[in-house]
């Protein structure tokens, strides 16, 4: 009789744990908008969520050390005349916020040090030119002040943040609502998933479709689908008996899945967290109280559960950490920021170890906040690969955060409240 050998993976007893009640967010009116983005965004620095606001649409943002009961009269940013589909901080500075609507624009916030003692209402940039609601907001992995925005238009529109310019307009390949769209791990395509049933990638500032596959999963509803590191591509979507399902493509080789398994016969649309470092994909439905964690590997079946993180709350929307935001020595692989109706609850994925010492193995150099190229080489068709950083003895900004500049023009136009000298210094206006 053969003995099943279990297959070797040093992420095979990660264990996910929510911090104790005082280390949570309490009393923050999360937003009950019924739109499938995760309405938190988090970095080292602050986590954002997006909230319920009377008149228009605001969120919150918290440094990460504000934890507890939260004032009623805490100050929100509050510059949209309609309600907030989709907040995203910048990777390559933490104080910088991009916000989309249902009042059609982008709007770019800068939140000071501290966070915020006053409401904030005045954006530092604000972008126009969908016409329909923005629900899909991403900032270019490697690329400086380059934003992605995708709207109920069916427009995918990527700006160049400083000069406050719509530089490529994406209008004539989405036939219906665009579902996600995300970038690759150095910014040179672009991943959609459309309502149309296809998954699409393009060339971003061609604006072509460069491979595309019909019908990645039967059912109708919402499908999500991001990149690997390496190219491949992972789905969530329904079957046609609307049971959840994960699959890999290679689209290479578009015809068929590598793998293709069913989950569960759930309701709400699976968002994936993909971890590079570690190849470990975290699957977190909305509506959910659990979730599950997949290690993506080159063996078949490439698809590998690992476990589920379960507690007895639904989550509203879950924040994803940044890997440089996280504590190393306690071997804790990723933190997500899980929200409640009333409150948001950091949970922690840890990797058991008995050593105290640096994990080399568990923290391989990972993606720091310093980006590779500039907006204007980028559009002129330069790529840079991410600036990677070692988290040894934990994450210290050895270069000063990237200073957020208007571009003069720019400033008459948005009656930016702030001016920016040559030496980047900001003086009141």
């Amino acid at each position: 009789m053969s003995r099943k050998v279990v297959r070797t993976s040093k992420f095979r007893h990660v264990f996910g744990q929510a911090v104790k009640a005082d280390q949570c967010y309490d009393d923050i009116r999360i937003s009950q908008m019924t739109w499938d983005s995760n309405f938190c965004t988090v970095n080292p620095k602050f986590v954002a969520m997006i909230v319920e606001a009377s008149g228009g649409g605001a969120f919150i943002v918290l440094p990460l050390n504000k934890t507890g009961r939260i004032d009623m009269s805490y100050p929100n940013v509050c510059g949209h005349t309609g309600p907030v589909l989709d907040i995203e901080f910048c990777p390559h500075n933490d104080n910088i916020i991009a916000s989309g609507s249902e009042d059609c624009s982008v709007m770019i916030w800068e939140i000071p040090d501290g966070g915020l003692i006053t409401p904030l209402t005045d954006p530092v940039v604000k972008l126009e030119g969908h016409s329909k609601r923005v629900g899909i907001l991403s900032w270019h992995p490697t690329a400086h002040n380059v934003l992605m925005s995708a709207g109920c238009d069916n427009v995918v529109i990527l700006w160049n943040v400083a000069r406050g310019e719509a530089v490529v307009r994406i209008d004539s390949v989405h036939t219906d609502l665009i579902y996600s769209a995300c970038w690759n791990r150095d910014g040179s395509k672009i991943l959609t998933s459309c309502k149309d049933k296809t998954l699409r990638i393009l060339d971003p500032r061609k604006g072509t479709v460069l491979v595309e596959k019909e019908k990645p999963h039967e059912g109708s509803r919402p499908v999500r689908a991001v990149f690997m590191s390496d190219g491949k591509i992972l789905s969530t979507g329904f079957s046609r008996m609307s049971e959840r399902q994960v699959a890999l493509w290679d689209p290479n080789n578009f015809g068929e899945p590598l793998t293709l398994q069913e989950l569960d016969t759930g309701s709400g649309v699976l968002l994936p967290f993909y971890d590079p470092d570690t190849g470990v994909v975290y699957l977190c439905g909305k509506g959910d109280s659990s979730i599950r964690y997949f290690e993506v590997t080159d063996e078949a079946p490439y698809v590998h559960f690992l476990s589920m993180y379960s507690s007895k709350e639904s989550q509203k929307g879950m924040g994803y950490m940044p890997k440089r935001g996280l504590e190393v020595n306690k071997c804790e692989i990723a933190r997500f920021y899980k929200l409640h109706e009333r409150k948001c609850e950091p949970i922690v994925m840890t990797v058991p170890r008995k050593s105290d010492l640096f994990q080399e193995d568990l923290y391989p150099n990972t993606i720091g906040p310093e980006p590779s190229v500039e907006a204007d080489e980028w559009f002129e068709g330069k790529n840079g690969q991410p600036i990677l950083i070692s988290l040894k003895d934990g994450f210290v900004a050895t270069t000063k955060a990237k200073e957020f500049k208007v571009h003069k023009k720019l400033e008459s136009k948005t009656e930016v409240y702030r001016e920016k000298v040559e030496q980047g210094q900001t003086v009141r206006g």
